[in-house]
């Protein structure tokens, strides 16, 4: 009788599988890590990325028309005009926006007649355009859904072409009234319910916008008297104005700056602050211990862009 050997195979022991799961569970700790790493970094890069798209495109625009501004002197027209938002503190539910202007002047906007100037079928005439920039908070796809859960701060620009601009501002009737904020002849133009339209949509996530005004001025103060730069700054801190306007005569501001109003405007600085979707998301739905903590968040989560921009001679 033959017998046939079978052989045995030897199994994993405890030990082995313990120091397998061991170096399994390393493995995934260091692969969810390094995943987790890479998402959050291609999560902020594409966060800085749109925030940059927002804060060029509110900028390049902004200086594309302030590069042809437009002013007459020996007149009483207003022809460029920036006051703080006076509705700034009751927008942005929990963000409420630190600063906002109100910004209209004229210009020579390329453009004018949707980008058909010099079509002679739909060029009216006339190269003095009117613009219009205004700050709201609410849905930038559905203008009229305050309501919505999906609001955020939007810039508008609003352009009345050359024809319109003339014959309704600059060829209309004067008949300012001090007690209001804006000039009548500019109000239809500049309300809420005509900018904020969506046609009018420029960006999104504008969390605020400074304007500085460069006046050169002559300091008569020295001897000789020599030019220089004053900076001012739109604002409601106390070293701020809440009004700069450029009329046929002068400057006027309010408060009022006497070396101001003998100058001449020379340049314009703006800056925007842009928040990422992830901090507007986050900012409606998160409570803050105090307003530092929520400063802190706005800091990481929010992207600053700088220009400055020379204006023609006026």
């Amino acid at each position: 009788m033959r017998f046939s050997r079978i052989a045995r195979r030897a199994g994993f022991t405890l030990m082995e599988l313990m120091v397998a799961m061991a170096i399994t569970s390393i493995i995934v700790t260091v692969l969810v890590s390094v995943t987790s790493v890479a998402l959050e970094t291609w999560n902020r890069s594409r966060a800085e990325l749109r925030a940059s798209h927002m804060g060029k495109m509110a900028v390049d625009y902004m200086a594309r028309d302030l590069e042809v501004l437009v002013t007459r002197s020996g007149n009483t027209n207003d022809w460029c005009q920036a006051i703080l938002d006076p509705e700034l503190s009751t927008y942005g539910d929990s963000l409420v926006s630190s600063n906002a202007s109100r910004l209209i002047f004229f210009t020579g906007a390329t453009d004018r007649y949707d980008g058909n100037a010099g079509d002679p079928t739909l060029d009216k005439g006339g190269d003095v355009s009117c613009v219009a920039y205004l700050m709201r908070f609410r849905d930038p796809v559905n203008s009229k859904s305050f309501g919505s859960k999906f609001k955020t701060y939007v810039l508008n620009r609003k352009l009345v072409d050359p024809n319109t601009a003339f014959t309704q501002l600059l060829g209309a009737t004067d008949s300012r009234d001090p007690a209001k904020y804006l000039d009548p002849l500019f109000a239809g133009f500049y309300s809420s319910a005509t900018i904020s339209n969506k046609p009018n949509f420029l960006c999104e996530n504008i969390y605020q916008f400074t304007l500085t005004f460069h006046v050169q001025t002559s300091d008569t103060t020295k001897t000789p008297a020599v030019l220089t730069n004053i900076p001012v700054r739109m604002g409601a801190s106390s070293d701020a104005v809440q009004s700069f306007r450029v009329t046929g005569t002068g400057i006027v501001t309010d408060p009022p700056n006497p070396l101001v109003a003998a100058g001449r405007l020379r340049a314009v600085e703006i800056s925007v602050t842009v928040i990422s979707d992830f901090g507007i998301d986050q900012l409606s739905k998160r409570k803050f211990a105090n307003a530092s903590k929520q400063a802190e968040f706005l800091a990481k989560n929010s992207y600053q862009y700088t220009k400055v921009v020379q204006v023609p001679g006026i």
